[in-house]
């Protein structure tokens, strides 16, 4: 029996290796995801394979959210309204 090809989605980059997520969130991350990955990885206990794959799996999202522009409209949404909000409190505070 042959491994079946790997499905995923072509607007995002490959993240099967540690070397390939690391290529994507340099390319494709949040501002300083790359640097807080490492950061994170650096400190885990790399024995706790479960606590690893919980690593690997938060920042393989935030590319993923990151290359889905639905997701990117609704954190613009979510960003709009709490702008929002905050400019309501600020003028029934008399605009401090």
């Amino acid at each position: 029996m042959t491994a079946q090809p790997e499905h995923r989605d072509p607007a995002l980059p490959p993240m099967g290796t540690l070397t390939e997520l690391r290529t994507a969130l340099r390319t494709h991350g949040f501002p300083g995801d790359a640097e807080t990955f490492e950061q994170e990885l650096a400190t885990a206990d790399l024995d706790d394979l479960a606590a690893v794959r919980g690593i690997v799996q938060a920042y393989r999202h935030r590319v993923t959210l990151h290359c889905t522009p639905e997701a990117m409209e609704a954190l613009a949404r979510s960003t709009d309204d709490v702008e929002a909000e905050l400019r309501r409190k600020l003028a029934a505070e008399g605009g401090r």
